[in-house]
């Protein structure tokens, strides 16, 4: 994939830069390789420094208000300082790797709709900094985290939507300052005493953090409230484990944990084991792999588009944020 444009920060008659992707596609702990290729203008500059990086558009809440804002995740050094004469080509290659905890943005070989990562290419010559347009870059799930959200699909819980919020999860390694919230219509089971249920994955090189929140329904003499389950899931049992049989006890044991401390009764699992490092995650908002999930997405959310619109609609976002 090839991202073409002029660097006009620097007028007409500077040089160009193209950003070409060996694959837009990729997932945590891979690589991302490529190749910076510029082309001289009508006269030498000094090329001070090529950089790459990773952004995505994150939901920020100042006061009552609520906003989108575009969040740097990681930054690559491609190249130091050099000079480009005129007409003169250069090619610079890069690989570097995506950060374990890079939000998922695509399933079943294409994008979701409202996950949005993209990659851009920083030029510096004479002390200003062209700053490109991000170019969407598609990040697959982890073979773990595939096999957690079928089992959620498996179940029952059907695909609402996905977004990125800034906040911390409290108790994990969280290296960012955002979380996404890949969030799911209940299943039948649980309809009754829960509106929804909100997954997030911290992941690190030995497997990932998995941090399930529902908003509880209120009763008639009771508000709803927020219930919280923090669990570990291995990279290594991505092949071991029942994820639906798992996935199925974490549920359960987080609205178990709910109920003998507050009170109330559903059609879980009885039984009151807590769940390993139970707590509040420190924000207030409200295998068949996961292609069945985004099969979800496409035949709900996303009725009506294909996914070239998809990236278009990824590709405004980017850029209206640009403009602000």
């Amino acid at each position: 994939m090839v991202f073409r444009r002029l660097l006009t920060a620097f007028g007409v008659g500077g040089p160009s830069v193209d950003t070409v992707l060996r694959s837009p596609h990729t997932r945590p702990g891979e690589f991302l390789e490529g190749t910076v290729e510029l082309v001289g203008g009508e006269s030498e500059v000094l090329i001070e420094e090529i950089s790459v990086c990773l952004a995505s558009a994150v939901e920020v809440e100042a006061g009552d208000t609520e906003g989108v804002s575009r969040v740097e995740f990681a930054r690559f050094p491609v190249t130091g300082a050099f000079p480009l004469g005129p007409g003169q080509r250069h090619s610079i290659p890069f690989r570097y790797p995506v950060p374990w905890q890079a939000p998922i943005t695509a399933a079943g070989g294409g994008p979701l709709p409202g996950a949005r990562v993209g990659l851009r290419t920083d030029v510096a010559i004479a002390h200003a900094v062209d700053k490109g347009d991000l170019d969407p870059v598609l990040i697959h799930p982890l073979p773990v985290q595939d096999r957690i959200l079928d089992a959620f699909a498996r179940l029952g819980f059907v695909l609402k939507h996905m977004d990125l919020e800034q906040g911390h999860l409290v108790g994990t390694a969280q290296q960012f300052p955002f979380f996404q919230e890949i969030e799911f219509h209940p299943s039948p089971r649980y309809a009754h005493e829960i509106n929804e249920v909100e997954v997030s994955f911290v992941a690190d090189p030995e497997g990932v953090d998995v941090i399930i929140e529902f908003d509880k329904r209120g009763g008639l003499f009771t508000e709803g409230a927020d219930i919280y389950g923090r669990f570990r899931a291995s990279h290594a049992d991505v092949d071991r484990v029942d994820w639906v049989a798992q996935v199925d006890s974490w549920v359960a044991q987080s609205l178990s944990q709910h109920r003998s401390l507050f009170g109330g009764y559903g059609h879980g699992h009885p039984g009151h084991y807590p769940p390993p490092g139970y707590g509040h995650p420190e924000h207030h908002s409200g295998g068949g792999g996961l292609g069945g999930v985004a099969m979800g997405v496409i035949g709900g959310m996303a009725a009506g588009y294909v996914a070239g619109e998809i990236m278009d609609a990824i590709g405004e976002v980017f850029e209206d944020d640009d403009d602000d």
